[in-house]
């Protein structure tokens, strides 16, 4: 069975590129253009294997994003990385205080993300 991706990104862009670049790996993908868009969908039983989500977004950004996943005990350990042109260290250590697994800066080549990806979910 293939392992779900959720990717969260206000480009729209950037969405359909990690889209076809992961389905063309063999994983499922499920998408979100904000923050609070992901929390409603795994509200509502989305139940991803890994979470890539970008940092600047509007309505709810990713530190918050991780932050409110890292409270659902169904994700407590499920694995997110950030993908975002946020090269700051002191965000980057919001993003890992707030429980990211990694940090890839943009951009980033499709083989290099999917290799991050095998090195962070079992079995991917």
């Amino acid at each position: 069975m293939a392992k779900i991706i959720l990717v969260v990104d206000d480009s729209t862009t950037m969405l359909a590129s990690l889209k076809a670049t992961l389905s063309m790996n063999g994983y499922t993908v499920a998408t979100a253009n904000q923050g609070r868009m992901a929390l409603d969908m795994l509200a509502a039983g989305l139940k991803p294997d890994l979470i890539v989500t970008d940092i600047n977004m509007p309505v709810m950004g990713g530190i918050e994003l991780i932050k409110n996943i890292r409270t659902m005990q169904m994700l407590k350990f499920t694995p997110i990385l950030t993908l975002t042109t946020e090269g700051d260290t002191e965000i980057r250590n919001q993003g890992k205080q707030a429980g990211a697994t990694g940090w890839i800066v943009k951009p980033c080549s499709g083989n290099n993300l999917v290799a991050v990806i095998r090195k962070v979910l079992p079995g991917a």
